[in-house]
Order: structure tokens, then C-alpha cells, then sequence
């Protein structure tokens, strides 16, 4: 199966977010390299709040570009099989924490955003770290940080707020 099949059947299976849930969908149809940066037209990316409940903490990175303090995640690349593959393989990346294990019943949440290179459809999902983990800032981003739960809206966008409210609720 491939990666943009995977997507469509995710986003068949979520059960949340309706309006945005068939934008996607229609983007996906409309688009057979949806799933890759060189679609112009925006195209589907894929993150991960990683967390720790145990601490009651989310990691955030300093992202390089955007300079906002944002969940783990970015572009689809051609090993990726499958949308969760990708976000487990971002947050492991962009973290430096092996280890990582995603949260089940598939994605917490969907984003519709611009950036600097095409609109973004994220897929979000939630990781959660093993109880030794060591965060290692990668070549992506300027910093990492866990953050309290409640103190991720004095420093994030209301995305990442939200991200955290739904992965809470499904911890």
C-alpha cells in the first residue's frame, strides 16, 4: 500500500474534526502527490506531541525557521509507509529519543496551516516517551524543552494548545 492509500484510509477511519477531516480528503483526490513538499498546492504532513505523562510534561522544539515553539513533526519522506510511520520518525528524529511509542486510535488531531513553503495538512498524533528519555536537540531546531502541561500556552499557538487538550484526553 502506499503512502497517500494509507492517508486516505486515516483520514476514512477518523472520526473527528468533520469539516477538515473531508478538505483533506478531497485534497488527497485531487492531488496524487499530496503527500510530498514538491505539491505546491499544499500537502499532507505529519507530527507528534511527544509527552510524559508520568511528569505531566509535553516536549516542544524551537523550531529553526519559524522560531515558534511547536510539536516534533514536518514532511513525509519515500520510506514512510504509512502517516504514523512518519510521525514516529519525526518525533524520534527531531527529539533524539529512542524509544517513542504513539499513542493508539490513530491521530489526536488535524492542522490546516501555512508555512513558508505550502499550505501544511497535518496529521497529529501523540508519543509518549519512555520514562529514562534524554532529549538531544537536532540539526532542525534551535532548542527542546519539556514544558508542564499547563505552562504550553504561555510559550505555543493555540494549535499546540489544542494538540495538548486532546492528547490529554485520550492519555
Amino acid at each position: 500500500m502506499s503512502l497517500h492509500a494509507d492517508a486516505v484510509l486515516v483520514l476514512k477511519a477518523y472520526e473527528d474534526q468533520e469539516e477538515l477531516r473531508l478538505a483533506y480528503l478531497d485534497h488527497l483526490a485531487a492531488h496524487e502527490d499530496a503527500m510530498w513538499k514538491a505539491c505546491a498546492a499544499g500537502h499532507l504532513t505529519a507530527s507528534a506531541l511527544v509527552v510524559d505523562p508520568r511528569r505531566g510534561r509535553a516536549l516542544l522544539t524551537l523550531h529553526g525557521k519559524l522560531r515558534m515553539w511547536l510539536q516534533t513533526g514536518g514532511h513525509c519522506e519515500p520510506g514512510d509507509r504509512t502517516l504514523a510511520e512518519a510521525a514516529l520518525r519525526e518525533a524520534t528524529e527531531e527529539s533524539g529519543i529512542p524509544g517513542l511509542t504513539l499513542l493508539p486510535g490513530g491521530p489526536v488531531r488535524l492542522d490546516r496551516h501555512a508555512t513558508p513553503c505550502a499550505w501544511h495538512l497535518d496529521v497529529q498524533y501523540a508519543a509518549v516517551a519512555p520514562p529514562d528519555a534524554v532529549e538531544a536537540v537536532s540539526d532542525e531546531s534551535l532548542d527542546l524543552r519539556w514544558f508542564p502541561y499547563d505552562d504550553v500556552a504561555g510559550v505555543a499557538d493555540t494549535s499546540v494548545v489544542r494538540l495538548v487538550e486532546r492528547t490529554l484526553a485520550r492519555l
